[in-house]
């Protein structure tokens, strides 16, 4: 099999080969090869709940691809509910015409990141299309977890709560962005695209409850920042010289015109915690390849309601702004 033919997706021979030769392969488990319409699944704890859908453009980039940030964006918004992933969905729009080995390429990309924690997928669906109806492959994935830690809301941040951001911010974005434009500094620039379930589980094994969890995909570290200024009616005060950003980030920011603020990230999240537990969570982080370079960089005050006051080095304030416009399309 060389490229995806719109037989493969007519609901015949072609199509059963492509599943048990690639997703059964890949994907096996006791749940997804009863082939049932739906499948049973047993959970001991209230749940968790995700969907997503993912058309990253290009496919191919440094630090992964569409497959693997499938499953690292939907498993990251079931952590930062505070819950153990435990099942996904996936659903495959391909393009008639699509390579088969980069289809294959893909798929392992997900087996790998499943396998790191165990998450397997219990249900899927596959639809091919006609050449030009999508752009190679698009992926939606669904998510359930356990949750087991309760109580984690942007509704609950208060004065006095300090945050703390996982690694350097706006990697993912800048990726994508040299990718695009075929800058020279491509290559140095990686996407963060990675799990947090392990760093997270560490935290509460640690005694550590975060008041708020979030992972800035979309919109960035200011999204993250404003949504959770106006869900707890509170202001965040942000250190500019306390948040991590690359060299190259800066510098693709600086070209184009962007926030590295507002870049998207895909495996970089903002924790809110209490004060007394920055110290025990900083360390905790340090010790993940994935949140080596945690650092505590804002808190939570009473003044600016609702709004984000970003301090420079030089002592100035300014207001760090909700994203606006069409920022970066197809970033995941």
């Amino acid at each position: 099999m060389k490229e995806i033919l719109l037989a493969h997706g007519g609901g015949g021979d072609e199509m059963n080969e492509l599943i048990n030769k690639l997703f059964f392969k890949s994907f096996s488990n006791p749940i997804l090869e009863k082939m049932e319409d739906a499948a049973t699944i047993e959970l001991k704890s209230p749940i968790a709940f995700t969907t997503d859908s993912f058309t990253v453009n290009p496919l191919f980039f440094n630090g992964g691809d569409i497959g693997k940030l499938a499953v690292v964006g939907t498993v990251n918004d079931l952590v930062m509910a505070g819950a153990k992933p435990r099942y996904l969905t996936c659903g495959f729009m391909i393009e008639e015409g699509f390579l088969f080995s980069d289809l294959q390429k893909i798929v392992k990309s997900m087996q790998d990141e499943m396998e790191k924690i165990g998450v397997k997928v219990v249900a899927g669906d596959t639809k091919v299309v006609p050449k030009g109806s999508v752009d190679g492959v698009f992926i939606n994935s669904s998510g359930v977890g356990e949750i087991v830690q309760k109580n984690i809301s942007s509704h609950n941040i208060k004065a006095g709560h300090v945050l703390i951001v996982s690694n350097e911010v706006g990697n993912h974005g800048a990726c994508i962005l040299a990718k695009r434009e075929d800058l020279d500094v491509e290559t140095s620039i990686k996407s963060d695209c990675a799990l947090l379930w392990e760093p997270v589980k560490a935290l509460y094994e640690a005694g550590i409850a975060p008041i708020a969890l979030r992972d800035a995909t979309r919109g960035g570290l200011s999204a993250v920042l404003n949504e959770w200024a106006v869900a707890s009616n509170i202001g965040i005060k942000a250190y500019e010289e306390k948040i991590p950003v690359a060299d190259e980030v800066r510098g693709i920011c600086e070209i184009f015109g962007f926030e590295p603020y507002e870049f998207a990230n895909e495996g970089t999240m903002v924790l809110a915690l209490k004060e007394e537990d920055a110290s025990k969570a900083l360390e905790v982080l340090k010790g993940f390849e994935v949140t080596k370079r945690a650092s505590l960089f804002g808190v939570a005050v009473k003044e600016y309601e609702g709004r984000v006051i970003l301090e420079t080095p030089w002592g100035s304030q300014r207001f760090l702004e909700s994203p606006k416009g069409e920022l970066l399309p197809r970033i995941c």
